[in-house]
């Protein structure tokens, strides 16, 4: 039985291969900075995505894009503010990327962009 965090390495793997096979440049994965992270941090047309992955599986209560808390979203801000510090860049944005697994299935991938909360 897969844990949560193999769950969540792979929806970084598949996140990562449906957002280049959408036009994106991934820049980091993984980005540290003291306790934030930043799962992966892409560009397209000019604007740099900071992009929080959620991965759950179909029989899961509730949808993955559900757990991304406002704790969760400040955390992502504090991330993407150090990152900025060492790589700034005008144009920013926060996304979400919500993967759905489904076992014999296509998998299901809902891009939330422009993410406030």
């Amino acid at each position: 039985m897969k844990t949560h965090l193999d769950t969540g390495k792979t929806g970084e793997e598949m996140a990562a291969k449906w957002l280049i096979e959408n036009g994106y440049e991934i820049v980091h994965r993984n980005w540290r900075y003291s306790y934030y992270e930043l799962d992966i941090v892409a560009k397209k047309n000019n604007r740099l995505h900071f992009i929080e992955v959620k991965c759950r599986h179909v029989n899961s209560i509730g949808n993955p894009e559900d757990s991304v808390s406002k704790k969760k979203f400040r955390n992502l801000k504090r991330a993407a503010d150090a990152y900025l510090q060492f790589f700034p860049n005008p144009w920013i944005q926060y996304d979400i990327l919500a993967i759905t697994l489904k076992p014999g299935m296509e998998n299901e991938f809902f891009l939330l962009q422009d993410v406030f909360i």
